[in-house]
């Protein structure tokens, strides 16, 4: 029989903060199922997940990994996600794609609050999820106070699926709280049943009747039997959890030491038993999609050491061939994955994450079908850029290099964005934070063979006038062999309100100045206009012809721009040229415990701020909005981060332009002499 026929299939994403130890659980997961006859580590380099040289480089995950396994008859694919919250694009890429999650975290209630943002995009997608409190062998835990802080930042109840049983500071075992039953755990092998802790007998009868009382919430059969004393029998209780789990109803909480493989089996167990099998995943996401051609979607898009372009997709109907055209485009092989290993398939059928090549063109979060026109199936939102680093490659005849090797970089992350800036012309990487960029260099380099030199951006800073010049004189004579240039021009130069740029007009009477000759006038005072007094772009002025004189002969379009420049590098410098700034309107979201901390570092950076108020459905959790200066912005995600345990961000856009602090547009001024005009963000070469 087919192997796909016999097997069933559940995939599930390993998700959880940096260091909670998520490529550790994946070691254990897939050794105690047998995939694998050794673990690997972090540490040594040599783990299944972190199998990309920049994870390896850094001990961290910087990109989704994805690993198979068997066991029980069922078919896991795990995708083991990054944890920083930098990369967090990469994750939420890839749960939209999975039956269920696993939320790892450790045992330390100060650090729980860095659940939040993966807890509120995992219920707005209505995703299954378990949470695995990892690393119980530290010292001084306390389990209550752990599950405690974890309800405070799920809006999903928690049910604690066990008790665990602790030596110390050792966890040795667990109850399970569905069948009241104690086991100990033993390295190297499944746990077994000892007899029932006496101690624990207390904490176990409140823990259990808590899992019972939020699985009653949303069965009326359990909650009878409750109110009138009847023990439920353990085949409700795992129907309920399996109800709801697959409906993202309430939260079941395991304990383990994933280094020891503690706690590892009885996880497999339970997804085997309650996570929910594809079949349900696609129901409630193809609830919009009638059909039956087969339809995937992209998770991740990979360009190997070799070149080569793969796809990770999810199947949600139907089955791929070797060889299908999807949206188009002619797939090569099919794959299972293993980290970087790639196993050659077939056929891939409904349900299961596989790696397709050589899809050109088709980008991470697309909808793929064999029919010309589909629905696209919904996909994260991008996430807004906070950090950015003016890039040059290293060596000049690299630049026309630059746009294909980006575009690739982009495809393999979404979250990363590029532009080149059209004031300071410099070619500027965007993305979420620091080693997020460095990643991304990091594969230029090796990937592409384009060594970056990194600056920080320049400030696209601007000037105005104060004050008006009416009358300013420009005359350009020149006379060599044949005919000469003759232009002459008098110019009203008055500001503008802010926000409304550049307008010219002529007032000319009696034809002093033909007519073929004003755009030249025009053409010199924009020109101009681009490098002002003060070495930057003027904007918010009005310029005026009034008056001029021409030579019939040795009048020229070209004598007449001459002309006006002169008119304007005259009129500019009377009329009190001053330094504008970019101001952004920043949103920040922040747990309500650090806004006020939040308003200091906003004022700090000469923010102003413009109110703040709870998010509606992000409960414990404010919106502040402020202006802040373009300059201040650099920086701001790392100090944000570093005040709200790494869970604060915001999203910003350009507002207007202000006039520059005096003592502060001195220093900008001071040190743009000699750099093209352009000052960089905080005064400082």
């Amino acid at each position: 029989m087919n192997e796909k026929v016999q097997l069933g299939l559940r995939n599930v994403a390993i998700v959880g903060p940096y260091l909670s130890g998520k490529t550790t659980l994946l070691e254990s997961l897939l050794f105690v199922t047998g995939a694998i006859s050794r673990k690997g580590s972090t540490k040594d380099n040599n783990t299944v997940g972190d199998s990309a040289i920049e994870s390896r480089d850094r001990h961290m995950s910087v990109e989704v990994s994805s690993a198979s396994t068997e066991y029980n008859g069922i078919r896991f694919t795990f995708i083991d996600c990054p944890g920083s919250v930098e990369f967090s694009q990469e994750t939420y890429n890839a749960l939209i794609g999975v039956d269920a999650a696993i939320v790892v975290c450790e045992p330390i209630t100060e650090r729980v609050l860095t659940l939040a943002p993966l807890f509120k995009f995992l219920d707005d997608w209505e995703i299954p999820h378990i949470v695995f409190v990892n690393k119980m062998d530290r010292a001084n835990i306390n389990v209550l106070d752990t599950l405690h802080a974890i309800k405070a930042v799920s809006s999903r109840p928690l049910v604690a699926h066990q008790y665990p049983i602790m030596q110390g500071e050792q966890l040795i075992g667990f109850i399970d709280l569905v069948s009241e039953k104690a086991y100990q755990y033993h390295l190297g092998a499944p746990a077994d049943p000892i007899p029932f802790p006496e101690n624990l007998k207390e904490e176990e009868h409140i823990a259990r009747a808590e899992m019972l009382e939020a699985l009653a919430d949303f069965d009326d059969h359990l909650l009878e039997e409750l109110l009138e004393d009847i023990e439920p029998p353990q085949e409700e209780i795992l129907k309920d959890l399996k109800l709801e789990l697959g409906a993202d109803l309430v939260v079941p909480v395991f304990f383990g030491v994933a280094e020891q493989d503690y706690g590892v089996r009885p996880l497999l167990e339970a997804l085997l038993r309650e996570a929910p099998e594809p079949e349900t995943t696609a129901q409630k996401r193809l609830s919009k999609h009638k059909g039956s051609t087969p339809l995937a979607q992209v998770l991740k898009t990979f360009y190997t050491p070799q070149g080569g372009k793969l796809s990770l997709v999810r199947v949600w109907r139907g089955k791929l061939t070797d060889g299908i055209v999807l949206n188009g485009v002619r797939a090569g092989g099919i794959y299972r994955l293993m980290g970087q290993q790639q196993q050659p398939l077939n056929e891939a059928d409904t349900g299961e994450i596989v790696a397709l090549s050589r899809l050109e063109g088709i980008k991470t979060g697309d909808t793929l079908s064999t029919e010309q026109q589909v629905t696209a199936l919904s996909k994260p939102q991008k996430l807004e850029p906070v950090y950015a680093l003016a890039i040059t490659p290293e060596k000049r005849n690299d630049e026309v290099k630059l746009s294909g090797a980006i575009t690739k970089l982009l495809e393999e992350d979404s979250s990363l964005l590029w532009e080149q800036h059209g004031d300071t012309h410099e070619v500027i990487l965007w993305g979420q934070g620091e080693i997020h960029l460095q990643v991304a260099l990091d594969r230029l380099r090796r990937k592409y063979n384009l060594p970056m030199t990194t600056h920080l951006p320049q400030v696209p800073y601007k000037e105005t006038i104060r004050k008006t010049a009416a009358s300013v004189h420009g005359r350009y004579k020149h006379q060599s062999g044949g005919h000469g240039q003759f232009g002459d021009v008098y110019l009203d130069i008055q500001p503008l309100p802010r926000g409304e740029g550049f307008n010219f007009k002529e007032t000319i009477v009696g034809g002093v100045v033909p007519k073929q000759y004003i755009p030249g006038v025009e053409m010199g005072v924009r020109e101009f206009l681009a490098h002002g007094p003060l070495g930057f772009p003027v904007v918010d002025v009005a310029v005026t012809l009034t008056n001029g004189s021409y030579h019939t002969v040795d009048s020229s379009e070209q004598a007449f721009k001459q002309a006006a420049r002169i008119a304007m590098q005259t009129g500019l410098s009377k009329c009190q040229p001053t330094l504008l700034e970019p101001i952004v309107r920043v949103e920040v979201r922040t747990p309500s415990d650090f806004t006020s901390k939040v308003l200091q570092l906003l004022s700090g950076r000469r923010g102003q701020i413009l109110g703040y108020e709870g998010i509606t459905d992000w409960q414990g959790w404010d919106n502040v909005v402020a202006y802040l200066p373009q300059a201040e912005m650099q920086n701001f995600i790392v100090e944000l981060r570093s005040l709200t345990l790494g869970v604060g961000c915001f999203r910003w856009e350009y507002d207007h332009l202000q006039e520059v602090p005096e003592k502060l547009a001195e220093r900008i001024l001071a040190c743009s002499n000699g750099n093209g005009g352009n000052g960089n963000g905080n005064g400082n070469k």
